[in-house]
């Protein structure tokens, strides 16, 4: 994801003068169909939007652009009817995602940082297992009525105000925190831990976003999985720091008390020094856009946009509406194992807190490491639907594997069968995230994303509520198998997703009607049709 920060040729009238003193000629588009806009209302041009190049212009500036710009030749289109940009990436993208990753990471921590110390938190706040897994489950029940204001905020006020949010309310929560630190004091880090659930909302939505907003086509994907790492780095030092920083001192609760104190006081002053420094070095969006699907958005008028329309287009469009409840499924067990793990772990090797907490390290780093390779794999092949289904087919027989082998009286065999289900279980988050922005363009990622994850959290809510009481009544391996079950059935429902990739198809330069992709567009193979013909034409 290296690259020079540069800008970007403008369009403009006549042309505009590029690196080296040539004149670089820019065609510009007709008026375009903005996601989400009202049907019946066109973008308002001006007469300067009628194409200011020739056939043989466009031919002349892509020999050009090959010679001394060769990454950006498949991007250029195939028609004269559509914008010829050579695109340029900012070095500060790099500054906005590494800030965004960070404090995505300390939301996360204070998300797990209760349930991994169950058995603690109850001793010390004299309350039971459920209202301490509450504390997690608040983050899923919070974000559901939210979601909908935030895409809201997201799409009209931008990308700044949103991550200014969500870092501020997650160093307000963090604060709170420490003044709860007395046995009698459960009600005030619950209102803590809402303030931090509350944060989430304007986090878990943004991966998508800044990727599509700040990095290239060639990029993008693995720009979302970095992402979306860096909450899955949080989760991970939550399975790992807590039992190390707070272990269980049952016959000493001043000693606990000292310890959660600790802990408490450090996380807000690193989420202190995060807002700050997301205030200061997090900007809105690049001078130019990065890719030529970010370019179409741009050239239309927000005056147009309707967020009501834009949700009503999502719904309608089925592959998507597949994906979200695929997605949920799969995010909310992964959810539901998270909170539960400590139980899970206690219930056949007692008094192994401190490994409890290890290999929820291991299933979530082991996760990093899939998310990564799979955000590098679709960059390089665009292969979607398949490494989506592939994926998920693996995250099943993980936990079919893990379910059997809980039991099994070794916790090395756990360690590794909880890393193999990590590795594709976590490492799928950022795969559905990108799947439903092609599936979805021109639509706000923001809005697809923050949908998935309330598919997630309704799902996650569901699943360790009864997961948690299988548990409770059974035991672990009762709980486990309705998991897989409702995995088998996400299964199946990805099988029937059809691929549309639609932000992939503009960015290669294929001719599209973006007004017809804003419910129902073509589908992948009479796209390539469409641009196969379009070649020919321009050849004879």
């Amino acid at each position: 994801m290296g690259g020079d920060g540069a800008d970007m040729s403008e369009a403009g009238e006549g042309g505009e003068e590029g690196e080296g003193g040539e004149i670089v000629e820019v065609a510009l588009m007709p008026p375009l169909h903005q996601n989400g806009c009202l049907p019946g209302r066109e973008t308002q041009r001006s007469s300067s939007s009628a194409p200011l190049v020739s056939v043989s212009d466009v031919e002349v500036g892509r020999a050009v652009a090959s010679e001394e710009h060769p990454e950006a030749e498949a991007m250029l289109p195939a028609s004269t009817s559509e914008v010829k940009l050579i695109p340029r990436l900012s070095k500060r993208r790099l500054v906005v995602l590494v800030i965004f990753s960070l404090y995505s990471l300390v939301n996360a921590f204070q998300w797990i940082q209760y349930s991994i110390l169950t058995n603690v938190f109850t001793r010390y706040y004299n309350v039971s297992n459920s209202q301490i897994d509450w504390l997690s489950m608040t983050y899923m029940v919070t974000y559901i009525p939210l979601i909908f204001p935030a895409t809201w905020l997201l799409d009209t006020r931008g990308l700044r105000i949103t991550a200014l949010l969500g870092s501020g309310l997650n160093c307000l929560g963090a604060w709170i925190k420490c003044t709860s630190v007395q046995p009698n004091l459960y009600v005030v880090t619950l209102v803590a831990q809402i303030v931090c659930s509350v944060a989430q909302v304007f986090i878990l939505g943004l991966p998508s976003r800044i990727a599509s907003v700040w990095f290239g086509p060639k990029e993008v994907s693995t720009a979302c999985a970095v992402a979306v790492l860096g909450n899955q780095l949080g989760t991970a030092i939550g399975f790992l720091l807590p039992p190390v920083l707070v272990p269980n001192t049952a016959d000493d609760m001043d000693l606990m008390g000292q310890n959660i104190r600790i802990m408490f006081y450090g996380t807000a002053a690193v989420s202190t020094f995060l807002f700050i420094l997301a205030a200061v070095a997090f900007k809105e969006k690049p001078k130019y856009p990065p890719s030529q699907s970010q370019a179409v958005l741009l050239d239309v008028s927000p005056d147009n946009y309707s967020y009501k329309q834009s949700m009503i287009n999502l719904f309608r469009n089925v592959p998507f509406v597949l994906l979200l409840i695929s997605y949920g499924i799969m995010t909310g067990a992964f959810y539901s194992v998270s909170t539960l793990l400590n139980q899970m772990i206690i219930t056949h090797y007692e008094g192994e807190e401190v490994n409890a907490g290890r290999i929820g390290l291991t299933l979530v780093v082991a996760g990093m490491v899939g998310s990564v390779i799979c955000g590098l794999w679709l960059d390089y092949t665009k292969t979607y639907k398949q490494t989506t289904l592939v994926v998920y087919i693996l995250s099943f027989v993980g936990m079919v594997v893990f379910t059997f082998t809980l039991d099994c009286g070794h916790l090395v065999v756990v360690f590794v069968t909880g890393g193999v289900l990590g590795f594709f279980m976590t490492g799928y988050l950022p795969l559905g995230f990108e799947f439903a922005v092609e599936i979805t363009y021109p639509e706000s990622e923001g809005t697809s994303s923050g949908l998935l994850n309330a598919s997630a959290q309704i799902f996650g809510i569901i699943f360790t509520l009864i997961q948690g009481k299988l548990t409770t009544d059974y035991n672990p391996r009762a709980g486990n198998i309705f998991l897989f079950v409702w995995m088998f059935i996400g299964i199946i429902l990805t099988a029937l997703i059809k691929s549309d990739l639609r932000r992939h198809n503009v960015n290669s330069g294929i001719s599209v009607d973006i007004k017809s992709m804003s419910v129902d567009g073509p589908t992948e193979d009479e796209l390539s049709k469409t641009a196969s013909k379009s070649q020919s034409e321009l050849k004879i």
